[in-house]
């Protein structure tokens, strides 16, 4: 896992240096995505989390959010945009999921604070003035930047400090993998695509000029969307939803229409066509993940879901 944080890393770093960035803003950028990107790809290596969890259980998720809003601190002063209003967002971003925790700390996970810590670093992704909080390199980076922050916060919250078990949150490759993410994307397809054309949401629109973009394209969703979602939609929510109603189909379920609401302000309020799609997507996810226990599975198929659709069809 080391090794691919250093390889993304360091193309990352060429590929800038390429286009003409340098300079004391463009090392407390690069300091910043790197420790975050670390963090984020270190706890999905297999056996890291639960030894992390065990060795520094609730202390750990404080000092990851200390460093957290610290890693954001050198970002804002190395590139000349520190205020106190965006320390103060990401402040509250970071501390509030914690002290929600610490107060629910004796309680199992799936207590009512885990929902709200969830509904909030939700809200904080889809709602934040992202491109405010991270102004440098004009923006472009800013939802990158925030999603990476969140799962920090995520990670801190309920790996280390909630100790919530069952998550998956861990890449690697277990028997009749194959067989369930091409089942799940294939009949997945054989629904969503007959349906999002009669309901007029997208169109078949191949587009072969751009196909060379297909593999960054393809590892950013994978990295960038898919993961954070699959974590946050049935890592977390799924799964406590399950432990709460004690009903894994409930959970399921449940789960899954969140997920389809989620999606609701993506094209204009209220985009309904996104909600019935994305909610038999999120069925299809969560289905994948509870047969591999694990969000790396349910990723794959949310991605390659993503990128079939950015290449072949388009958005009416």
């Amino acid at each position: 896992m080391l090794g691919l944080w250093a390889v993304l890393c360091l193309a990352a770093t060429f590929y800038s240096l390429w286009l003409g960035y340098g300079g004391r803003a463009f090392a407390a950028t690069l300091t910043a995505f790197a420790f975050f990107f670390l963090v984020m790809l270190l706890f999905a290596a297999r056996g890291v989390s639960d030894s992390l969890s065990s060795r520094f259980s609730a202390g750990g998720g404080f000092l990851l959010g200390a460093c957290a809003f610290l890693v954001y601190l050198i970002y804002a002063l190395g590139t000349n945009t520190f205020a106190f209003t965006r320390a103060a967002i990401v402040a509250g971003l970071v501390l509030l999921p914690l002290a929600l925790g610490a107060s629910a700390e004796r309680r199992p996970p799936g207590a009512w604070q885990d929902f709200l810590t969830l509904a909030g670093v939700w809200t904080a992704v889809k709602f934040l003035p992202s491109h405010w909080l991270w102004p440098y390199p004009t923006g472009r980076l800013a939802y990158v930047f925030t999603v990476l922050l969140c799962v920090n916060v995520a990670l801190a919250s309920f790996v280390l400090l909630r100790r919530a078990n069952g998550i998956g949150y861990s890449i690697g490759w277990g028997k009749s993998w194959s067989l369930y993410i091409l089942g799940s994307l294939i009949v997945f397809g054989c629904i969503a695509i007959p349906l999002g054309q009669g309901l007029h949401f997208i169109q078949f629109a191949p587009r072969w000029g751009a196909w060379i973009s297909l593999p960054p394209v393809a590892l950013g969703v994978l990295l960038f969307t898919a993961w954070p979602e699959e974590f946050l939609f049935r890592g977390l929510l799924q799964n406590m939803l399950s432990r709460a109603s004690k009903n894994e189909i409930a959970g399921w379920w449940t789960a899954s229409v969140l997920f389809g609401f989620s999606h609701i302000t993506n094209g204009g309020f209220p985009n309904w066509r996104y909600v019935i799609l994305a909610s038999i997507a999120g069925f299809f996810y969560g289905w994948t993940w509870r047969k591999t226990g694990s969000i790396f599975a349910s990723a794959i198929v949310h991605a390659a879901v993503d990128v079939t659709w950015h290449f072949l069809f388009r958005t009416l």
